[in-house]
């Protein structure tokens, strides 16, 4: 950890502001600031952006302008200037399913680019982003290390559960319904008083889905508060974290504390320990890597693997688990696992956060979980000895695959392939009840280049599951998974097929092999049948020609090097 108590060096506490801000030179550009609020003391304090993810197109966002708020009250009264500004956000929810859902990932850049171009843009000497659903949480962080100005992220907090009939309910809730209402187990009547029961209010998603593993793991990397990531979204803690938020970011600017301080392969190693204890989602995977990049870290799909070799399973959260974020929030959050996974040696203490502490020295202060909690195992007792999310490879996958394994529906699938080209055609088969016990369902041409855009499959994988075949059927796709997939699913399969990967060239019937344990995925032909087929293989044509989905694809690199747009630059 470097040293940033020293007070020896005076501290600039102005880098970028004042360069458009002082001398009479300056007066045009000053002028532009007294219509929003400046005085002419303002102009003499560092300017704090508060990068706000505020909107109402979905309930992850919709309260975010009000934390924004309480963020800028925390920076003006530490002695900044807050300004605050807007990005988008897209909801997942709401695009699954459908062609919409190719602009989810996409909506990562566009939101990490657009915070890099006001910060710059606007000279700010820090910010504060505030993200809730799940891609504006990575283009935080992403642009944060891209930035490499004082900078902290806030989550915006999960949502309090739905209930129907005394049983609690969210998003997946609705989605496994549509698999039972499939198979004739709920009516008309009962899939709409779920879908308008699941949802009560704002927050993000409530299981151990996308959203509350990054607030996690972006916590755990040090670039939130202590116990960010497990607080309400309607709640006074949530508020507070927003103000400390502010004032966090100016007292980084009086330590000399930037994103480079923080973030290391050892902080990025600590991130992944706790997605991994928590049974997270496999887009920690995508959003890890390009955190990593973004900050210059060289962090392979391979670390995922050897990390989970020593790292148990803890949580017994949803999707896969009984409990929801919100019941996690109630005993604790994820602090006294944290301790505990630190005194294990599983976390690196000594690394540096947005406090001006180390992580060690962050923990300290709070106590365990209540006597008698259910939601957080022991380490002598996890859930899983190693890793959910395993690594695979073989001659399905030689650049690597992501599977989610739970243990629950074993480590060993092999099954016979059905081919499906689009998410549509499966989902359509797995309605109309054409899947059978044994098969692998194969999705392709949905990667970042070729669907554009790498969509989540939510939707197959609750069918599948709504329909009592959970333990029985496997589905392979170079697409990626909602956190709220559950199941026997391999996912982020490169080369994808649109670059001429093997997944390309499968066939109906083809046997294929998922082993956790061998960490394989493979079909059961020849090296030599594979590459004849792969000879007669011809690419497809782009989807789209013009737009941001065309320039995406044009742009965007490997799932398994992240599926960002800026590698080759």
């Amino acid at each position: 950890m470097k040293n940033k108590n020293s007070t020896s060096q005076k501290i600039n506490l102005r880098p970028y502001s004042s360069i458009a801000m002082d001398g009479p030179h300056r007066a045009p550009n000053r002028s532009m600031l007294y219509p929003v609020g400046f005085t002419e003391k303002d102009f003499t304090k560092p300017q704090i952006g508060i990068a706000s993810t505020w909107s109402m197109v979905t309930p992850c966002n919709m309260h975010i302008d009000q934390l924004a708020r309480e963020a800028a009250i925390g920076v003006d009264s530490a002695g900044g200037k807050a300004l605050i500004f807007n990005t988008i956000t897209i909801s997942d929810g709401i695009s699954m399913g459908t062609q919409g859902m190719k602009y989810s990932l996409v909506s990562r850049e566009v939101i990490a680019d657009s915070i890099e171009t006001v910060v710059g843009c606007e000279n700010l000497d820090g910010f504060v982003a505030i993200g809730g659903c799940d891609k504006n949480m990575p283009a935080c962080a992403m642009v944060i290390a891209r930035m490499n100005r004082a900078a902290a992220f806030v989550y915006g907090g999960t949502i309090l559960p739905g209930c129907m009939n005394g049983k609690k309910m969210d998003i997946v809730s609705v989605f496994e319904a549509v698999g039972q209402h499939a198979a004739g187990k709920i009516d008309d009547a009962e899939l709409h008083t779920v879908e308008s029961c699941a949802i009560p209010g704002p927050g993000s998603c409530g299981g151990m889905y996308s959203a509350n593993t990054m607030a996690s793991a972006i916590e755990a990397m040090g670039l939130s508060l202590p116990n960010s990531s497990a607080q309400a979204a309607v709640s006074e803690h949530k508020k507070e974290d927003c103000r400390k938020a502010g004032k966090a970011v100016i007292d980084m600017l009086k330590r000399g504390i930037r994103p480079s301080d923080i973030l290391s392969l050892e902080a990025m190693e600590n991130a992944i320990t706790m997605v991994i204890a928590l049974a997270g989602s496999t887009n920690a995977v995508l959003h890890l890597l390009s955190i990593a990049h973004a900050a210059g870290i060289k962090l392979t799909i391979d670390d995922f693997n050897r990390i989970g070799k020593r790292v148990p399973v803890l949580a017994d959260l949803k999707p896969s688990g009984r409990y929801l974020m919100s019941e996690l929030v109630e005993i604790g959050g994820i602090i006294p696992m944290m301790k505990d996974l630190l005194h294990a040696g599983l976390l690196h203490g000594d690394c540096l956060t947005v406090t001006g502490k180390t992580l060690k020295q962050n923990l300290t202060p709070f106590k365990g979980y209540p006597k008698g909690q259910q939601i957080i195992r022991p380490l002598k007792n996890p859930l899983k000895k190693d890793s959910h999310l395993v690594i695979l490879r073989g001659n399905i996958a030689p650049g690597g695959a992501v599977a989610k394994i739970s243990g629950k529906e074993g480590e060993y699938f092999a099954g016979s392939a059905r081919v499906f080209d689009s998410e549509e055609k499966a989902f359509q088969a797995i309605l109309d009840g054409k899947i059978r016990k044994g098969d692998v369902i194969v999705i392709r041409y949905e990667g970042p280049k070729g669907g554009p855009g790498m969509r989540e499959m939510l939707s197959p994988t609750s069918a599948v599951m709504g329909l009592g075949l959970g333990k029985d059927v496997a589905l392979i796709t170079d697409g990626r998974f909602s956190g709220g997939t559950h199941g026997f699913v391999v996912g982020h399969i490169t080369p994808e097929a649109f670059d001429g990967g093997p997944l390309a060239v499968l066939k109906d019937g083809d046997s294929i092999t998922i082993d956790a344990t061998q960490r394989l995925l493979s079909v059961d032909i020849s090296a030599k049948e594979l590459k004849t087929r792969l000879t007669k293989w011809k690419k497809p044509k782009p989807r789209y020609r013009r737009g941001i989905l065309a320039k995406y694809a044009s742009l965007v690199n490997s799932a398994s090097e992240g599926a960002v747009t800026d590698a080759q630059f």
